[in-house]
């Protein structure tokens, strides 16, 4: 019989123990090292096509989520900071043309922006009328008329099914690209027309939630954070607001 070495015999020991610890202190099935799976919700051993698909059910279940980042839409670049729930949805919008906030609550939207912001809306050198109406408007929640033009092109904003169903669609052959992580996160990315048609990374840790999307065609970049975290929404006060009639500044 071959004598085992002490040292090897010394190292089995010490691997075992650490193996016993992980599994006892983290709740880990094995200690194997190699099953990048191990201790994760299982989506990332999924077709790219079930990844997806379980991705738009958890979204779409969600009470909550978070949008930040960039959304590039008819050729305009918009800068989204938005909370969003089931029945509105509230948060801040860049564009070239500036900075607003957007509220939702219900059927019922408003809009908040500077003075600089409805000159611009209004058109250069709209005349002393313009701008006094600009300056009634500054700061102030402007309550959107369901007929205006913007109300259709803001609301979506504030829409999470809506923005969701239109966001969380990668385009071509669907794969998947490995392993990563988002702040802390594992994740497993899927990617259509390997990247082209977007990327999108999805939790390996509890319920498999979309945490980056890279849309395609340089479409933009959104990270969606805080699902299920509630929020206050809610109508601004009557000092807050200015019900500008059946049409607000040209939009």
């Amino acid at each position: 019989m071959t004598a085992i070495p002490q040292r090897r015999t010394r190292r089995a020991a010490l691997v075992s123990a650490m193996c016993a610890l992980v599994v006892t202190g983290a709740g880990l099935t094995g200690c194997s090292g190699g099953d990048p799976d191990a201790g994760t919700n299982g989506v990332g051993k999924l077709p790219p096509d079930k990844i997806q698909s379980r991705t738009r059910t958890a979204a779409k279940s969600a009470s909550t989520v978070r949008l930040s980042g960039t959304v590039v839409s008819n050729g305009a670049t918009f800068t989204l900071d938005m909370q969003l729930k089931g029945d509105g949805g509230t948060g801040s919008v860049t564009s070239k043309n500036g900075s607003f906030r957007l509220l939702r609550v219900g059927e019922h939207l408003f809009l908040k922006a500077d003075a600089a912001f409805w000159n611009h809306e209004s058109g250069a050198g709209g005349g002393a009328g313009s701008s006094a109406a600009a300056n009634k408007l500054d700061g102030k929640y402007v309550k959107v008329p369901s007929g205006d033009p913007a109300y259709q092109r803001f609301s979506g904003f504030t829409d999470k099914d809506v923005l969701l169903d239109g966001l969380l669609t990668l385009h071509g052959t669907l794969a998947t690209d490995g392993r990563h992580e988002q702040n802390g996160v594992r994740t497993v990315r899927i990617t259509g027309d390997k990247g082209s048609g977007g990327t999108l990374d999805v939790s390996l840790e509890g319920t498999p939630y979309p945490l980056l999307l890279v849309r395609a065609g340089n479409a933009g970049t959104l990270r969606l954070s805080d699902w299920g975290k509630d929020f206050a929404l809610q109508e601004p006060s009557k000092q807050e607001t200015v019900d500008y009639g059946k049409q607000l500044p040209s939009t």
